[in-house]
């Protein structure tokens, strides 16, 4: 999560609890301008600094993830690192080899 979107978190739920930056920092043991350069995204805070944040306002933090998109099919990329470098070589010239004639079929005349 990066700093600017801790942030928004964090004044968001401040917000929805109708908390002030000031009385957030005092129930957190610390103080409103720590607050404020959270909710800025000038700082970063630790992990544990963000739960007790979240914890002083009665919430619980949840961290989830989420696949990546991928380019690419895992299912396939295992099965290339199977083969060996001069396999893939080949495999990869052959590859070149049939993007030439499928460009070079492309430009000749139909019909």
């Amino acid at each position: 999560m990066s700093s600017n979107s801790t942030g928004k978190l964090l004044r968001a739920t401040r917000q929805r609890h109708r908390l002030s930056q000031k009385r957030l920092a005092l129930r957190a043991g610390t103080d409103q301008a720590a607050i404020s350069r959270i909710e800025r995204g000038e700082t970063s805070p630790t992990l544990e600094t963000f739960e007790r944040l979240m914890a002083a306002m009665g919430e619980r933090l949840a961290i989830a993830s989420e696949p990546l998109e991928r380019d690419y099919d895992p299912l396939h990329m295992r099965a290339t690192l199977k083969r060996t470098p001069e396999e893939r070589l080949r495999l990869a010239i052959s590859w070149n080899r049939l993007a030439g004639r499928l460009t070079a079929a492309g430009k000749r005349p139909h019909g």
